[in-house]
């Protein structure tokens, strides 16, 4: 009766059953194995297994990388298995354990939807020779003990079970689901179904693991000797130490370190510096040339010996031959030009004066780092240039202890090096974008390297003495003052960049930046020659910037178009660039500057503002309409502005009855400022003035002028403050044609450092309180009660 029951079960497993697919693995019978499914296809396959007989025909895929296509992607032999327990895990898979019950063959695959069902049967093991069985059973035992002696894979007690199996079939499918084989290889002993083979080609694979394991042995065994010989090596040069020092003799045999040692007797090093080197080389004449130990302190002495120990350059102090190094590389900033020499003239009197730790604060473009180059050549040092932008790293600046892997000084010790003299002019550029992290603040480190008082000792953490900076001239260079940290902006001695106005770029672009684009482009003056006017037009029609760094840019693109003009006909006359002609070479105007009023105006008034691009003129149109009396504001304002249109209303209201307006239309009606150019942001307290115009002319219905530009800060008292600025602002309405400015009476000394080319021919208006300006710029007395106003003032 059991044995019909068996019989029946077998037979129901070799007709149909559910194929599941085993990645980097080959199930064996008698063998219990987990399994880790994640598909919802095989998930679902497990789930509906144990539902029904708990069997699912396990086998192993040929490419575990694809996915089950069809029977092919499969091994053709697999083992029959029964499900024992299952696990969900939170991520969504499900772990299963099965246990291996005898070997099938997969005929096909049925159908694969929702899952993978196939017909198989079973395949029966074939005993063949007993007596070679028996022999080769043992050679298996012997073996695999070798193995678990050298390398112990499994328990004592699964050992123990092993060599007490005397089924042969049983024996060789546990012996080879233990050992470490490729799948291909498990899967040729499941798949030979004749016992004396089976086991031949266990024992064939038996052998093989025996010498890759011995192999493996000797490989550490040889690792660990060298390690003992390095050992040695040390005793060895210890016990060769002690018997030098009794006989006198010298104790460096190493060429290389004989000539480190007259190294140090002959540099300028400081005490701290040949205490250093000397230990040292104490620790390196201990230590075996190939230990790793030893690298580290030979490349420590080459960055400490490499320094440029007492080496200088001598600084030019001539005045006269400084100047015009400066005056031929750059035009115009005479502020700067003037600092220069007025420490070169303090050089030149005191040689042990301390270098000034300059910061250059301006927009893109107007030369900061080419200034940096200009002042090294006048002064005959050699110059170095790194940015600071997007610095994190305190290590950058300070460098690395030497005990890390890879370490190495800091940028600043590194460059030094480079170089090759202590005193080079360094510029730190960008130091307004330097980061701030968890690996350390870069601008804590640039509080010692730029304060005169302590850089005279800067230590590096890679080197771990002191090095004298005090003779290098450190110029910063950054865009925004604000972003700077107080205590770095207190070591700095602060020279301001405003920008270029047109007269000036048009002197730059004549003198240096249309010769430096015909070189580069292989022209001469016989080929080009651009008018005046157009170098102008160029300016205003398409850039827009405080520098030159775009107008360059566009130079450029005319003089490329030009050369293959030539490229292509060698026998070109000379190319006139002209305001005729430049939109052939540039293409249609890219810049278009806000209209100013043709005609006198109610609610427009013309002011002068300041931008990152230099100065421009700005119209400021007010309108009033039916409300609540709220206030609006459009033109992409900044809080300054904002705040300065409150202030301009809030005086015209306090004012109402000077003015004679009916207090009922701050209450009935809204006020709307609008700001052309709506794009620009806009910001500061410039535009008091021009907007206390434009509402006052709309509140009493009177037109302005619109042939004269304002600017000045104004107070809830009426009074105009200075402003900044002038100097662009002046030229903006020159550009425009505007020959009246009225500005603050505090700013008339910057009239003064306008140009006289563009002043020429202006009228200057200036002014304290805003009743000065009524009769400017209305055509008629606009106050109804002077008794009221004198007494306000």
């Amino acid at each position: 009766m059991s044995t019909s029951k068996k019989k029946q079960k077998k037979q129901k497993i070799s007709e149909e059953i559910k194929i599941l697919a085993l990645d980097n693995n080959v199930p064996f019978p008698t063998i219990i194995f987990p399994v880790v499914v994640r598909e919802e296809q095989d998930i679902e396959l497990i789930q509906e297994a144990i539902s029904s007989d708990r069997l699912v025909g396990v086998f192993a895929r040929k490419n575990s990388d694809e996915l089950l296509d069809n029977s092919q992607d499969l091994y053709s032999v697999g083992v029959a298995s029964l499900i024992i327990k299952m696990f969900k895990s939170t991520d969504g898979s499900v772990r299963i354990l099965l246990r291996g019950l005898h070997r099938i063959k997969l005929n096909k695959i049925i159908h694969e939807d929702p899952y993978p069902i196939g017909k198989v049967h079973s395949q029966e093991d074939i005993l063949g020779d007993a007596l070679q069985t028996e022999a080769l059973m043992r050679t298996v035992g012997e073996l695999f003990q070798e193995i678990l002696s050298l390398a112990p894979i499994l328990p004592e007690e699964i050992q123990e079970i092993i060599f007490s199996i005397e089924d042969p079939s049983k024996l060789s499918d546990l012996v080879t689901s233990a050992l470490n084989l490729k799948v291909s290889e498990k899967q040729q002993i499941l798949e030979e179904d004749r016992l004396d083979k089976r086991l031949t080609l266990l024992v064939d694979f038996l052998q093989k693991e025996l010498k890759i394991i011995e192999l493996n042995t000797k490989i550490q065994e040889r690792v660990s000797s060298s390690l003992n010989d390095a050992q040695r090596d040390y005793f060895l040069r210890e016990q060769l130490k002690a018997i030098q020092s009794e006989l006198g003799e010298d104790e460096f045999s190493d060429p290389e370190l004989v000539e480190i040692q007259q190294k140090i007797a002959t540099l300028p090093l400081s005490e701290e510096a040949k205490l250093a080197a000397k230990k040292e080389i104490n620790r390196l004449k201990l230590m075996h040339p190939s230990s790793p130990e030893y690298a580290v302190g030979r490349n420590y002495l080459d960055w400490l010996l490499g320094l440029p120990w007492g080496k200088k350059t001598e600084s030019t102090l001539d005045l006269k031959k400084a100047e015009h190094i400066l005056n031929t590389d750059h035009y115009g900033l005479e502020d700067i030009k003037n600092r220069i020499l007025e420490y070169l003239a303090i050089l030149s009197l005191n040689k042990h004066a301390k270098s000034p730790i300059l910061c250059f604060v301006g927009p893109p473009g107007v030369g900061k780092t080419s200034l940096g180059q200009s002042i090294a050549k006048a002064m005959g040092r050699e110059f170095i240039r790194f940015s600071l932008g997007g610095m994190h790293d305190e290590a950058e600046i300070r460098g690395h202890r030497k005990t890390y892997i890879g370490a190495m000084p800091g940028r600043i010790i590194q460059y030094i090096q480079k170089i090759g003299v202590k005193n080079p002019l360094i510029m730190l550029d960008e130091v307004d974008k330097v980061g701030l992290d968890f690996r350390g603040d870069p601008t804590s480190a640039l509080l010692e390297v730029l304060d005169p008082e302590q850089n005279f000792s800067f230590r590096d953490n890679y080197l771990e003495v002191s090095f004298d900076l005090s003779d290098v001239f450190f110029i910063a260079t950054a865009n925004q003052e604000f972003t700077i940290p107080e205590a770095l902006l207190d070591r700095m001695e602060i020279i301001r960049l405003p920008g270029y106005i047109t007269p000036e770029k048009i002197q730059i672009a004549k003198r240096f930046l249309i010769p430096r684009q015909l070189a580069r482009s292989g022209l001469s003056p016989s080929h080009v020659r651009f008018t005046p006017k157009v170098i102008e037009q160029t300016i205003e029609n398409y850039t827009m910037e405080a520098g030159v760094r775009k107008l360059e840019q566009q130079i450029s693109q005319i003089c490329r178009k030009i050369a293959r003009q030539i490229a292509e006909n060698p026998i070109t006359p000379q190319i006139t660039i002209s305001t005729q002609n430049v939109e052939n070479y540039l293409g249609p105007p890219k810049i278009f500057k806000e209209d100013i009023p043709k005609k006198d105006m109610i609610g427009v008034a013309v002011g002068l503002a300041y931008t990152e691009s230099g100065g421009d003129v700005l119209p400021v149109e007010a309108t009033m309409m039916e409300g609540s009396g709220s206030n609006k504001m459009t033109g992409q304002l900044g809080d300054i502005m904002k705040e300065s249109v409150s202030t301009a209303i809030s005086f015209i209201r306090s004012n109402a009855k000077v003015y004679g307006i009916k207090t009922n239309l701050f209450l009935d009606y809204d006020i709307h400022l609008h700001f052309p150019a709506a794009a620009i942001p806009k910001d500061g307290p410039s535009a008091g003035v021009t907007i206390t115009t434009a509402v006052l002319s709309i509140l009493l219905k009177k037109k302005i002028h619109h042939n004269i530009a304002m600017t000045g800060e104004i107070s809830l008292r009426g009074r105009i403050l200075p402003v900044g600025g002038i100097r662009e602002k002046v030229t903006a309405a020159r550009r425009a044609g505007i020959k009246k400015v009225i500005l603050p009476l505090a700013n008339k000394g910057d009239v003064a450092l306008v140009p006289p080319d563009v002043t020429e021919g202006m009228t200057f208006y200036y002014v304290t309180h805003y009743q000065e300006i009524e009769p400017l710029i209305f055509n008629e007395n606009i106050r109804k009660n002077t008794e009221t106003n004198k007494k306000e003032r």
